[in-house]
């Protein structure tokens, strides 16, 4: 296993200096799963919820939290994105809604993060959305998917 790279030789925290690592093409895919009443995801499909189109805002609050996912995890580097793509579909248990993410940037450190950071807060938003209705959702299956480009080349989730 590497060490972690976010510690100093003392074990103290620091970002991570990627001043002379090289620029890659890197991608990300995160998901999420967020769990609810059947009647929820109805109201969802047919666009009868009450605040219109929440997987339209979720989609939207994703992509702004990859965006922003430095100002949330304090030692992420500020990354120029230059693609964040988020999916919502409707489970075939007809009680869930799966989000799915990818980032991209050329750069000299990885998108995982952002890619999560979206998974995560389009499944929020469609907590914060659906509320009202329906309080007892759960959120799970937060993870990463696959990561392309960087010094540690390609993983895909089951490759341990």
């Amino acid at each position: 296993m590497s060490k972690l790279t976010h510690l100093d030789d003392k074990g103290e925290a620091r970002m991570v200096d990627v001043t002379e690592k090289a620029v890659t093409e890197r991608e990300a895919r995160a998901e999420a799963t967020i769990h609810m009443a059947e009647e929820t995801l109805r109201m969802i499909i047919d666009g009868e919820h009450p605040k219109g189109d929440v997987l339209a805002v979720a989609r939207i609050a994703g992509i702004m939290a990859a965006k922003r996912t430095h100002d949330l995890i304090p030692l992420c580097h500020a990354l120029n994105l230059t693609s964040v793509k988020v999916e919502l579909t409707a489970g075939a248990d007809g009680a869930s809604v799966h989000v799915l993410t990818r980032c991209k940037l050329s750069g000299q450190t990885g998108v995982e993060m952002e890619a999560l950071t979206a998974a995560s807060i389009a499944a929020l938003t469609l907590y914060d959305m659906c509320k009202a209705v329906d309080k007892g959702m759960e959120i799970g299956n937060v993870r990463l998917l696959e990561k392309k480009g960087g010094r540690s080349g390609h993983w895909v989730a089951g490759d341990r």
